[in-house]
């Protein structure tokens, strides 16, 4: 169960942005396995000048067309999985028209305890949602 985070300037469409989350919940789908109602996600457009996305030293420019993706999952995958996560979402959105340098993940991992879906309870703690399998 990702909770995603998708950070963009403004200037998206609606459908724009509906197809960039629907992009990276595909991507999971593929290679997670997940439920196709394990779709959690929030989209942020913020204003020219408040997202700061440099190369870190790898020798390429981003553009103000950057979407910042965090994944917040339970861990216990392995690092190939997490590779082979990061390069479906950037394919599929170099299918929507992002370029790959364009394309930054942060990904957080936690436990089954972390997480309450609602009514201040732990669901995969009380049992009532089966805690996913990696």
């Amino acid at each position: 169960m990702p909770l995603v985070r998708i950070d963009v300037n403004a200037g998206r469409s609606p459908e724009e942005l509906g197809n960039l989350s629907r992009g990276i919940h595909d991507a999971i789908l593929a290679e997670y396995g997940i439920p196709e109602r394990d779709y959690f996600h929030i989209l942020t457009e913020h204003p020219a000048g408040q997202i700061v996305a440099q190369d870190a030293g790898l020798g390429f420019k981003r553009t103000a067309d950057v979407v910042m993706i965090q994944i917040f999952t339970q861990g216990g995958r392995s690092q190939e999985a997490k590779q082979s996560l990061f390069a479906a979402v950037a394919d599929r959105l170099g299918q929507l028209g992002v370029a790959g340098e364009n394309v930054f993940i942060g990904y957080v991992e936690n436990t089954a305890g972390d997480w309450s879906f609602g009514f201040g309870r732990a669901q995969y703690v009380t049992g009532e949602l089966a805690v996913p399998k990696k």
